[in-house]
């Protein structure tokens, strides 16, 4: 905690990013909360909060690729504040939805929502390094996935409380909680002799009217890193089971437990407390950890998080539910934080707009496969059953993962842009 302390007093650019990062992602739970309690008190189906699901995933799966060669192209810092002002005025859409009842209206601003989130989410990713040292990038990127997950459970928490009292004005907050995001971002300064743009060569016309071509050159570039393409590749075999966990919490808490939206509320609250453990054991271990050892220890998460997820599904009691789903998280958080923070030290900045961009894309399209399969299967067989086959998806993650590390093919990857003296423990580099 107090690296994280050290970190927020002393770097202007990241405390400015972390207050609007506080804000506008607690607002982004009022938002979860409000939208699936709304779609289930108007439908009472758990298909209509796959529709929504996906209505979300889409546009990310096919906006991604094109923000991601923004984000190499032009100024980070500006494409986030953008995206930031068009998410609070789609943020007040669901207000309409609300007042016509029309379920309809809940896909539409659900799309329109996610349509400007890659554009800020890979910006955030591909200006970290920009805007902290070689020295602070573990610590940064720990605490930006911590507070990520501690806003969910605060976020969460409250948001069920403030669905209780009206929808309205959970709706009105995210709207408000962009612009203080945009705001914040508006503060940052680039670094001395560097700026929000990456380094590349001057555009061709072919490159301008044919983006694709910028985009194909990052996934050639993602290629040719094999730890860089084996995170990616982890991203989506997680999602094989956790895009039907999206939808699994909202069917827990509101027909398994019949808990309505404060049912739904602990269970994704409670999912954010194991986060933030997780989140703050990365931290620690992160500097301590050789380059073989931490792989290793990538290996068993993978298999702790999908059997601590089937023992949540199976669980009959709320309590013990909440126990495993706890267990569950942090074993996933861990091995988040210590991935990204070699995606950090390791992707040039030239193609980190694509590179994040593209996780986020394929993350998100293997959701929506998992949200359908997950939303059709709700029709015919209990959410216990969906449950179980999803913990088990998650954990064949485990299995590319070991064969990749054991037959040589995630050899220690060149640095960019960090001095290797710097990270080094007992002998071996951790980045």
């Amino acid at each position: 905690m107090h690296q994280f302390f050290q970190l927020l007093r002393q770097n202007r650019n990241y405390r400015y990013t972390w207050m609007g990062q506080v804000v506008s992602e607690i607002g982004d739970q009022f938002n979860n909360i409000a939208v699936f309690a709304l779609a289930m008190a108007l439908t009472r189906s758990g298909l209509v909060v796959t529709g929504i699901m996906l209505a979300r995933a889409v546009p990310a799966v096919t906006v991604g690729p094109l923000a991601g060669v923004l984000l190499d192209r032009f100024d980070r810092k500006q494409i986030m504040i953008t995206s930031d002002l068009v998410r609070a005025v789609v943020a007040l859409g669901f207000i309409l939805a609300l007042e016509h009842h029309a379920s309809w209206m809940l896909y539409l601003f659900s799309a329109l929502l996610m349509v400007a989130s890659p554009f800020f989410t890979a910006g955030r990713s591909a200006i970290l390094p920009t805007i902290a040292s070689a020295d602070e990038l573990h610590t940064a990127n720990s605490l930006t996935q911590t507070t990520q997950w501690t806003t969910l459970t605060v976020g969460t928490f409250l948001g069920a409380t403030v669905v209780a009292i009206g929808y309205k004005w959970a709706f009105v907050f995210n709207a408000l909680s962009f612009v203080f995001s945009a705001w914040a971002i508006w503060h940052l300064h680039a670094p001395k002799g560097e700026g929000f743009r990456s380094e590349r060569k001057d555009l061709t016309e072919a490159d301008v009217v044919r983006p694709w071509n910028e985009y194909r050159e990052g996934l050639r570039y993602m290629r040719s890193v094999p730890l860089v393409l084996a995170i990616a590749l982890l991203a989506v075999g997680w999602a094989t089971g956790g895009g039907a966990a999206q939808i699994l919490f909202t069917l827990f808490g509101e027909v398994v437990f019949n808990g309505g939206a404060a049912g739904i509320g602990v269970i994704w609250g409670c999912a954010g407390i194991g986060l933030l453990i997780g989140g703050g054991l990365a931290n620690w271990l992160g500097p301590r950890l050789s380059f073989s050892t931490y792989k290793r220890l990538v290996f068993i998460n993978y298999l702790v998080h999908g059997g601590a997820y089937v023992l949540f599904s199976q669980a009959k009691r709320f309590e013990l539910a909440l126990v495993f789903i706890m267990l569950s998280r942090a074993s996933i958080a861990i091995n988040s934080v210590l991935n990204y923070s070699y995606l950090l030290r390791t992707v040039s900045n030239q193609y980190r707009g694509r590179v994040f961009a593209t996780m986020e894309t394929l993350t998100w399209a293997m959701m929506m496969i998992s949200m359908m399969g997950a939303g059709i299967a709700s029709t015919y067989h209990s959410p216990r059953t969906i449950g179980a086959v999803a913990g088990l998806l998650s954990s064949t993650t485990a299995i590319f993962w070991g064969w990749a590390n054991w037959t040589g093919r995630l050899p220690m990857p060149k640095l960019e842009g960090v001095d290797r003296k710097l990270v080094e423990v007992h002998g071996d580099p951790v980045a």
